[in-house]
């Protein structure tokens, strides 16, 4: 039985490496600058690095275009959006989501707390 792809699911380890490049750079890097990057502090193979920004690119997660015989990658969204999704996502698939962000709430710092209730408050003031 096939699960149905309902939204984002969380990056894989070297995915998220490949991602933290994308959103740190100043403009879209080749596949050859994330691997040059990358191998500062791990050995890949640089076939490996094209292959996970190929499949970046597929889940729409990053944006290409094309530079001479190359192809160069943007993050799609920030991060934050990003993670907002992965929540998002998360409660869709948690059944009781009430259930959900209470267990999640409780596992927060009081400064992440802080930060939950100042959100929710701009919303309100918003309506």
């Amino acid at each position: 039985m096939a699960s149905e792809d309902k939204g984002p699911r969380p990056l894989g380890e070297l995915e998220r490496l490949v991602m933290e490049q994308l959103w740190a750079a100043p403009a879209a890097l080749t596949v050859r600058e994330v691997h040059e990057r990358l191998s500062q502090t791990r050995e890949l193979a640089y076939t490996t690095v094209m292959t996970v920004l190929d499949r970046l690119a597929k889940k729409k997660l990053t944006e290409r275009e094309r530079d001479g015989k190359a192809w160069r990658y943007r993050a799609a969204a920030p991060r934050e959006e990003l993670a907002a999704d992965l929540m998002r996502d998360a409660l869709d698939r948690a059944g009781d989501r009430r259930e959900a962000l209470v267990r999640f709430v409780g596992q927060v710092s009081d400064e992440e707390a802080a930060l939950l209730r100042d959100a929710l408050s701009r919303l309100d003031n918003q309506g």
